[in-house]
């Protein structure tokens, strides 16, 4: 794709490690990092690659690991709220297990039709999408040409994933996003649009 070099925008998407409580429905529940967790995302930065801002959610299991990075790396920091989790509303804080066995039906409906059906007293996923995708051309404006590290949701990536690739939303659950894994997106800012290109799926920094 042709463009020159101060017009591609590099994104490192960081999922956040493993977190206190197990689990869970954790979409806007905020809770820490396990030390299982830090060490996951510790591994997963070890080989820094040259980053020039990191951005996170201000939920605590992304903002408590964005900062050490920010400071161990001597970068500036941005906070962007409209990049948190989505809201799982009555299922917030119980159990996937315990959901999957309670309300089996409508939970196999969510995940085959997120864009359809919305957890009882939760966020539609549309209006999720839709504020993801606002917060990322923010940043697309403000930081083209930079290489960012995004410390992030699993739901959120996907979200992400599913609007830059124009996937359908009912694909969303295919998508597989581990604890601690990166996922590359370079952005080339065209006249007629972006056009993204996913580089990477679930490496570390710095490796293809």
């Amino acid at each position: 794709m042709p463009a020159s070099p101060e017009r591609v925008t590099t994104i490192d998407l960081l999922r956040h490690g493993a977190c206190q409580g197990g689990e869970i429905y954790r979409g806007r529940t905020d809770v820490a990092l396990s030390d299982t967790g830090w060490q996951q995302m510790e591994q997963a930065i070890a080989q820094a690659a040259d980053w020039q801002l990191v951005v996170t959610s201000p939920l605590a299991r992304c903002r408590g690991f964005a900062e050490h990075c920010a400071t161990r790396f001597a970068l500036p920091l941005k906070v962007v709220t409209a990049l948190q989790e989505v809201d799982f509303g009555a299922w917030e804080g119980r159990l996937l297990q315990e959901v999957w066995r309670t309300e089996a039906h409508t939970v196999s409906r969510y995940y085959d039709d997120p864009g359809a059906v919305t957890p009882p007293g939760g966020e539609a996923t549309t209006d999720a999408q839709e504020r993801v995708v606002a917060a990322w051309q923010s940043l697309m404006r403000d930081c083209a040409g930079q290489h960012l590290l995004l410390v992030g949701h699993g739901g959120v990536i996907r979200l992400l994933l599913s609007h830059l690739l124009a996937m359908p939303l009912s694909a969303i659950a295919r998508l597989h996003i581990p604890y601690a894994s990166i996922c590359r997106i370079q952005v080339y800012h065209r006249e007629g649009g972006d056009f993204p290109v996913l580089m990477s799926l679930n490496s570390r920094a710095g490796q293809p």
